[in-house]
């Protein structure tokens, strides 16, 4: 059910409840689930074999519609504990085969239901594998997704708004996803039978700034000993200093880092004046980057799936990691005081940076595994022991 004709001249298949049109008049047509109605953004792909309820609610993918290159999604259902976020910040799903009934012991509710309840729209039926390599060989092109149960469509109003759209470049969305007001977390990583743990006697205090913060990247942080301050993207570096932390995680989050980074790089650098232990991730890691005087672009395809092979460039050691990023730091723009840490082995864009002479560093990649491999979990452990070893100078 895919057309290269311009949309106008798309034959709508027998029994198509839901289209996808591009900007440029590429049409996809399927069968519609989850929510009716229609949305506009970035249409990406992801490479995960499982975990996709935490891939939908991660904030990182506010203003993309996600195609699904594994086909079966839904089968194990869904849950009230596989969430990244409250409400899901992607703005559709793409997937080839329909939602099987769900077959698995955690499941609390089908796929579909759950879909409905957070208004978010998905069709099934699609060739992905052709969508991806139009992706690939194209770019991440701006598109709808529409759902309508009669299979009626206004094929030319969907096109245009997919071709009026903005896109991501210029876009500040952290802002969007961002909490509106500061809160504690003590939650820890999951636990087969226990479920979430919760950290009752912290070591130390970090201050998260929220720029679209995953929930189990502040888990983490907890088992790692961490009380852990959670801040609008938009605190200033005084009052992050006010709650007296031992250290300050940048988080991931959405949109074009250069644009975020108005607000934030000042904010950072500032921090990093301060000799404050930093660990950024994604955007995090993007704005570190801005805050140490590189430059960040928008990729073409971007990287998103669990099983990215990332290379520490001191070890040698490769890492599987899980990926979702649009944007890249370019490594040439850093200078001499930041060390590039990591290489990305698809493409060799710069996956993780350090600073020389502060005691700062990120990665692009996501350590929290969720969903995803758990190679990189080590990365919270070196955040300790940093805010460790400044703990030590500061008592010398």
């Amino acid at each position: 059910m895919f057309s290269k004709s311009p949309a106008t001249q798309s034959k709508q298949p027998s029994g198509a409840t839901g289209v996808i049109v591009l900007g440029d008049g590429t049409v996809f047509w399927g069968r519609g689930f989850g929510a009716e109605g229609s949305s506009v953004g970035e249409v990406c792909f992801n490479t995960s074999l499982t975990g996709y309820q935490e891939i939908l609610t991660d904030p990182s993918y506010a203003g993309q519609i996600i195609t699904f290159t594994f086909p079966h999604i839904g089968n194990v259902g869904t849950n009230a504990e596989d969430i990244e976020s409250i409400n899901p910040a992607a703005r559709g799903l793409i997937v080839r085969e329909d939602i099987t009934d769900p077959s698995n012991f955690r499941s609390t509710q089908h796929l579909d239901a759950w879909l409905k309840s957070h208004n978010l729209t998905g069709i099934c039926g699609i060739d992905t594998r052709a969508l991806t390599r139009f992706i690939r060989d194209n770019g991440a092109p701006n598109g709808v997704i529409a759902y309508s149960a009669d299979g009626k469509f206004d094929l030319d109003a969907l096109q245009k708004k997919a071709a009026d759209w903005s896109g991501l470049n210029g876009l500040d969305l952290a802002k969007d996803v961002s909490c509106t007001q500061r809160y504690s977390w003590n939650e820890s990583l999951w636990a087969l039978g226990q479920g979430y743990g919760q950290q009752t006697a912290p070591t130390h205090h970090v201050v998260a700034v929220d720029f679209g913060a995953k929930r189990n990247i502040l888990r983490c942080l907890a088992s790692a000993g961490c009380q852990v301050t959670v801040v609008p993207a938009n605190t200033s570096a005084d009052e992050i200093l006010a709650l007296n932390p031992d250290g300050v995680f940048l988080s991931n989050g959405p949109g074009d880092p250069a644009a975020t980074g108005v607000y934030a790089v000042p904010t950072i650098q500032k921090l990093l004046s301060e000799n404050m232990p930093i660990f950024g991730i994604c955007l995090g890691h993007q704005l570190l980057a801005l805050a140490l005087g590189g430059k960040t672009t928008k990729m073409d395809l971007g990287h998103r799936g669990g099983n990215h092979p990332v290379q520490d460039i001191q070890t040698g050691k490769v890492e599987i990691t899980s990926q979702n990023h649009g944007f890249h730091v370019l490594p040439e723009t850093l200078p001499a005081s930041v060390e590039v840490t990591h290489i990305s082995l698809f493409d060799k864009t710069n996956e993780g940076l350090r600073s020389k002479d502060k005691p700062a560093f990120s990665v692009q990649y996501h350590p929290e595994a969720s969903p995803g491999p758990e190679d990189s979990h080590y990365l919270f452990g070196r955040f300790i022991e940093m805010i460790e070893s400044a703990k030590k100078k500061q008592a010398a």
